[in-house]
């Protein structure tokens, strides 16, 4: 497989698993989830789902354990909607890039609040 239509698959996967996990999904251990990115493997045969989640560390587990469960009811319903040949396994993956974020904004503001303090 050529990785742009793995890259073309996963966004097709990202698009319809958000579409799940916001609309159709019962289950209260998930929270709300944001699907970041889909990295899809050259086969196809494999998916790492990147989310993130609201809340706590807590809640945080909670999604994910509820994820891990509906992994069956997900990739039926990937595999019904995108079409593909064989349905890629699963894997739920924190992404982190928007707390690494979130926390150099922190520190640079305080390096800006050390530099404008006269001394």
């Amino acid at each position: 497989m050529t990785r742009i239509r793995a890259s073309r698959v996963g966004e097709q996967v990202k698009k319809e698993l958000s579409y799940i996990l916001q609309h159709e999904m019962k289950d209260p251990r998930i929270g709300f989830v944001t699907v970041t990115a889909v990295d899809m493997s050259g086969d196809l045969q494999q998916a790492k789902v990147y989310i993130s989640v609201l809340g706590e560390e807590e809640q945080k587990k909670q999604t994910l354990e509820g994820l891990d469960k509906a992994k069956g009811f997900l990739r039926t319903e990937i595999g019904r909607r995108v079409q593909l040949r064989h349905t890629p396994e699963l894997t739920f993956k924190f992404d982190q890039s928007i707390e690494h974020g979130q926390h150099i904004s922190r520190l640079l503001e305080e390096v800006n609040n050390d530099d404008r303090k006269p001394e």
